[in-house]
């Protein structure tokens, strides 16, 4: 499976601008040096787009694990806080926050935790992103 996506930019780093696309389609919008560094909710960045697929990857991980495990979830929902720092070296993704919210019927708090934990360790967009200091869980199981 290969997937594409493709950014083009015009213009300097704080005066100018860019569309981000995917082949599929599903995504094509804007971005700027004010979308990703001074908040304008204009347009998109590339750390929403990888708080993104970082959420879209860990829900679907974690809904295979717990239906192998015989509890297939109802509900996943996963929102995903990616921290982007400036350093001296330039800009840093220091931290992502997942903050997942599953629904499983008759799987108790131990065994959901184990494998949200394994979704965050596993997850083929977690294991890109090694490189971050800092990727922290927070799951809760609804009953």
């Amino acid at each position: 499976m290969k997937s594409k996506a493709n950014a083009i930019w015009h213009g300097g780093l704080k005066d100018g601008k860019g569309n981000i696309s995917s082949k599929s389609g599903a995504l094509n919008g804007p971005y700027s040096f004010k979308t990703r560094f001074e908040g304008d909710d204009t347009g998109t960045n590339p750390e929403e787009l990888i708080g993104a697929a970082h959420a879209g990857c860990f829900s679907m991980f974690l809904s295979s694990l717990l239906e192998k495990a015989g509890k297939p979830a109802t509900r996943i929902m996963t929102d995903a806080t990616v921290h982007l720092d400036v350093t001296d070296n330039g800009p840093v993704i220091k931290l992502i926050e997942l903050n997942t919210e599953g629904e499983v019927e008759g799987m108790d708090e131990a065994e959901f935790q184990q494998h949200a934990q394994e979704a965050k360790e596993k997850c083929p967009i977690s294991a890109a992103l090694k490189a971050v200091p800092e990727i922290k869980l927070t799951a809760t199981l609804k009953r």
